[in-house]
């Protein structure tokens, strides 16, 4: 049954509060700065929010991981599972390459150097055979409890993957059990996104806090940044919208501007709502009614895309991550970036399609290069600025993951020769 709509303060869009506290942090922030007020008892708000976060970023990652791991089944149309999955790694691997490369050009925070509590650390790369090795838990429930995000993203994986065997088995009680345990990871994964929803009711007074605080206390210089990665984020997603996603419809002989027609009321609907999952009904309709998709391709690959595919978040991490290096003072070595690079294509497989979720996958891709965002640390005062204009960057790469997920669907539909050409040269009409 659809949750009832609630009115007054829980039925205004958390966006608006957000941004509310946003300005009005800033605001208060300028105002103490040049009156010299001390702006310090707004900062345990701050703290409060930043350690919420960071309770929940685990059990999200790993319920997610296990679920999204297990939707991909792996004997039934493993052909356009194999082209699907594929498609969806390549274009989220470049995804994140083309924010690294931005990330780089720009070098957004720079020269910050914000300051909190606590030592900061030089964040050093590992060797690679170190990486690798690290990749496998000796213990998944060690990893679990000390925060440590490749391991877990791989055990997850397995653990899904192995559920998803079990579960094809021509063994009832095998498959029952599978069954029953995917259930399980399901139930608890949905309470996760629940639980995210509500700790996202306390952001607009984190982002207040948070960012009233760093403003009060570095002053105002600090608010052209934020407008660097705006500006360089949504730079990576054109490129990216008309590079890549162009030149593979190119490839495979389709029209980029009849896939960019066709996908654009689901292009609109992720960038107002935010929201994959949300879109999924949408993006399903314009596949079937605009694009010439067989039923049977876009069934499979959108949901799993809606899961899966995130190249705009992806993008999004890599330039972020980097800012808030830059912003503390410890710029990511090549190392590091490749770090970055690896967490935030295999995170890609288990961020949920909703709203915010990219910036709880930003604490894991942080944590992954020795930058955990700790309670008054200047890590997550950076972290708070960025929350602050989260909500402007997720409209962009939500809108980029749909898009995607209809051009990869496209691609392998007409590789399966499920694909109603007649559409895209014009000579067929959308279904009522």
């Amino acid at each position: 049954m659809a949750e009832r709509r609630r009115g007054g303060y829980f039925g205004f869009p958390l966006i608006y509060k957000i941004a509310i506290g946003l300005v009005v942090g800033i605001i208060v922030g300028i105002i103490a700065a040049r009156t010299g007020a001390d702006i310090t008892p707004v900062k345990p708000l701050g703290d409060f929010f930043v350690t919420l976060l960071k309770m929940i970023v685990m059990p999200v990652v790993f319920f997610s991981l296990v679920v999204g791991s297990a939707s991909i089944t792996p004997t039934r149309g493993a052909r356009v599972g194999v082209k699907t999955i594929v498609l969806y790694l390549v274009t989220t691997f470049i995804a994140v390459l083309i924010g690294l490369g931005i990330a780089n050009l720009f070098h957004p925070g720079m020269g910050m150097a914000l300051v909190g509590e606590g030592v900061a650390k030089e964040v050093a790369a590992p060797a690679i055979k170190d990486v690798l090795l690290g990749l496998i838990p000796s213990n998944p429930f060690e990893a679990l409890a000390t925060g440590a995000v490749l391991p877990t993203i791989v055990f997850a994986i397995l653990l899904g993957t192995a559920l998803a065997y079990l579960k094809e088995l021509k063994v009832p009680r095998l498959a029952e059990v599978s069954g029953t345990v995917l259930t399980v990871f399901e139930g608890l994964a949905e309470a996760m996104y629940r639980l995210v929803r509500w700790i996202l009711e306390v952001a607009p007074y984190g982002v207040f806090a948070l960012l009233a605080y760093v403003v009060g206390t570095q002053g105002a210089r600090v608010l052209g940044p934020l407008g660097v990665v705006c500006g360089a984020v949504y730079l990576g997603l054109i490129i990216h919208y008309l590079v890549v996603y162009g030149g593979l419809l190119k490839a495979w002989g389709l029209n980029p501007v009849k896939l960019w027609s066709g996908a654009r009321d689901a292009s609109l609907t992720a960038f107002v709502t935010r929201s994959s999952s949300g879109t999924l009904p949408v993006t399903m309709s314009v596949a079937e009614e605009k694009l010439g998709i067989d039923r049977g391709i876009f069934a499979f690959t959108l949901p799993l895309g809606a899961t899966i595919n995130m190249d705009g978040t992806c993008l999004y991490q890599a330039i972020c991550a980097l800012f808030i290096a830059n912003a503390v003072g410890m710029p990511l070595s090549a190392g590091a970036q490749a770090i970055v690079m690896l967490t935030a294509v295999l995170a890609s497989i288990g961020t949920a399609g909703v709203p915010g979720a990219g910036a709880i996958m930003l604490l894991m891709v942080l944590q992954s290069v020795g930058l955990p965002v700790e309670a008054g640390s200047a890590v997550a005062i950076a972290y708070g600025m960025i929350l602050g204009i989260d909500a402007i960057l997720d409209m962009g790469r939500t809108s980029l993951n749909v898009t995607g997920d209809l051009v990869v669907t496209s691609i392998v539909a007409k590789t399966e020769k499920m694909l109603n050409l007649d559409f895209w040269r014009g000579g067929a009409k959308a279904k009522a």
